[in-house]
């Protein structure tokens, strides 16, 4: 991945040119029921067709519907390899855009979601259909959609040390960190940085519990990570980085278990443990674990997550990619390009794509599975998410479309909620979606 940072001139054309008052808080449902309670008069059409960002089109000297245009045609996706965009095209599946799966509820413009790589999108992390945790600036925010309070979880502006000791724990800390990926579940964070920073945190926890340094590498910015627990039952997270490593640790004391040696940078990567089928018995016992990882190159590989010996490689993408996911069935999985595809495979024939996904205006950097597997959601750069009915064999979608860079998306493990972080200089805000019919 590029070791470059994100700034304006990376992200494309977002100026907008608006001017508009600001709004803190920008919720339908509280807004429609203010002007319910002043009226007496309840408008549900007016409601539907209010703006869910709160911009003021008919203020404004241009539609929504040409701005839209406009965008389509001047966004610039960022390729590593030429036109792999349009080369791509040819293999896309033609999907239906008529799924309604998840409604519109809350657009919180108090919560300003940001970025600070270009290429790396996993900033938002929801832990229930209400508490989700997101970067801003520099900080991890906690949002609470129930009681719509933040409050301040993490601070790496200043000097940050660990509060408690483990072998290999910089006690000296770090100061002022720069993070590029972020991971959140139960009550475990996990952060990595520019530099090669790792910091750890109990949220039921006062204090940083753990502060490492995984790598001297002129280039060791951590791409991603991931928490999982292992078939033992053990909580683990693995980080992948530009020094072209994975590295497993621990979460109890925070040692590093593993450390797989690719020959590029590493810029996203899931694991599995499932028990598999006879394809993968020669490689694999019951608890074995398959390693998906994606990078600087536009085959991925699926490895061994013990020994980093590959299993098969990933044959497909035209350029880098940037973001995986496993479904729940542990047999199929998707991976997101900047060829402006996600493509679906399956482990028990990995020699084609099941299904081969198109974004509208750039790379797909972030991709999610619900809990139950019945859905997926892709996000793009910026202004569209897409979710996808995986039961209907991802023959229909749902597409979400506003504008704004997208700093990452998070389904709550219940299913209930889908979380999508949103920056822009006016309009950055947290967008929150309800499954349809709970």
């Amino acid at each position: 991945m590029s070791d470059r940072r994100g700034d304006d001139a990376e992200f494309g054309d977002r100026g907008t040119g608006y001017s508009v008052p600001d709004v803190d808080e920008y919720d339908q449902s509280h807004k429609f029921l203010a002007q319910l309670q002043i009226s007496q008069i309840a408008n549900t059409t007016a409601a539907r067709e209010e703006d869910i960002q709160g911009i003021p089109w008919e203020r404004l000297r241009i539609t929504r519907e040409k701005y839209r245009q406009t965008r389509l045609e001047q966004y610039r996706n960022y390729e590593n390899i030429p036109h792999s965009g349009e080369v791509s095209a040819k293999d896309c599946k033609v999907t239906e855009k008529s799924g309604s799966y998840y409604e519109f509820r809350r657009n919180s413009r108090s919560v300003k979601s940001t970025i600070l790589h270009f290429q790396l999108r996993n900033l938002v992390w929801a832990t229930s259909k209400h508490d989700v945790y997101l970067m801003s600036h520099y900080s991890v925010i906690h949002w609470s959609s129930l009681t719509c309070s933040k409050s301040e979880v993490l601070n790496v502006e200043g000097h940050l040390e660990p509060s408690e000791k483990h072998p290999g724990s910089l006690l000296e800390g770090f100061t002022q960190t720069q993070v590029s990926t972020l991971a959140v579940k139960d009550k475990l964070l996990a952060a990595g940085g520019f530099e090669g920073e790792l910091i750890c945190k109990h949220l039921d926890r006062d204090g940083v519990s753990f502060c490492s340094q995984t790598t001297d590498d002129d280039n060791a910015i951590i791409n991603a990570i991931e928490i999982y627990t292992s078939s033992s039952g053990a909580v683990h997270f693995t980080a992948s980085s530009n020094d072209c490593g994975v590295r497993d640790f621990d979460m109890e004391k925070f040692q590093l278990s593993n450390h797989i040696r690719l020959p590029w940078p590493v810029n996203m990567h899931q694991i599995v443990i499932k028990c598999f089928c006879l394809l993968f018995a020669a490689y694999f016992s019951e608890d074995g674990k398959l390693l998906v990882i994606v990078g600087d190159k536009p085959e991925g590989l699926m490895v061994d997550s013990q020994t980093g010996e590959m299993v098969m490689p990933l044959c497909g993408h035209l350029d880098f990619s940037f973001a995986s996911a496993w479904h729940p069935d542990g047999v199929t999985f998707a991976t997101g390009n900047q060829d402006k595809t996600c493509r679906v495979w399956d482990v028990r024939n990995l020699s084609e794509s099941v299904a081969v996904l198109k974004g509208n205006l750039g790379a797909i950097r972030s991709i999610r599975y619900t809990s139950d597997g019945q859905y997926m959601a892709m996000a793009e750069p910026a202004d569209f998410v897409h979710v996808y009915d995986v039961k209907n064999g991802y023959e229909e979608e749902q597409e979400i479309d506003f504008f704004g860079e997208i700093s990452g998306i998070s389904f709550s493990p219940d299913t209930e909620s889908l979380f999508i972080g949103v920056w822009d200089r006016k309009y950055g805000s947290l967008l929150e979606y309800g499954r349809c019919g709970n």
